[in-house]
């Protein structure tokens, strides 16, 4: 009398696509960031390189928790390029530094930086 049809079988949604539509928003997405601005720092380490006869008064930079150090004495950091000048006959003089135990590397990196930027090339980094 009632002639009910076979019920349909439930279509499942192929996530193929789908998956290809996040693969290629991700390959978009890495292609156009920029993960972030290589900085190089020329150093170098005790014991390596071109060995040179240290001559002039000592330079020994001490990166602390708590400030930076120039032989011993404490310094404000903005001072330090001024400073190192008087103790040095040209800027390819020896600078070594040494980081404490706790300081921050940003500290020693911020140092490196601007000793760079005032014109010093030989720096000498220590334990």
């Amino acid at each position: 009398m009632f002639d009910f049809a076979h019920p349909r079988r439930k279509r499942t949604p192929s996530l193929t696509p789908m998956i290809d539509v996040v693969f290629l928003l991700l390959v978009f997405f890495m292609l156009a960031s920029r993960f972030g601005i290589d900085m190089e720092i020329p150093l170098n380490l005790a014991g390596q390189g071109a060995e040179r006869a240290y001559s002039g008064p000592p330079r020994l930079v001490d990166i602390t928790p708590e400030g930076v150090r120039l032989n011993g004495q404490t310094t404000d950091p903005e001072r330090l390029a001024s400073q190192i000048e008087a103790l040095t006959e040209s800027p390819e003089d020896t600078i070594v530094l040494r980081s404490k135990d706790g300081a921050d590397v940003q500290a020693v990196v911020a140092v490196m930086q601007s000793l760079s930027e005032a014109g010093f090339s030989r720096l000498v980094l220590v334990e």
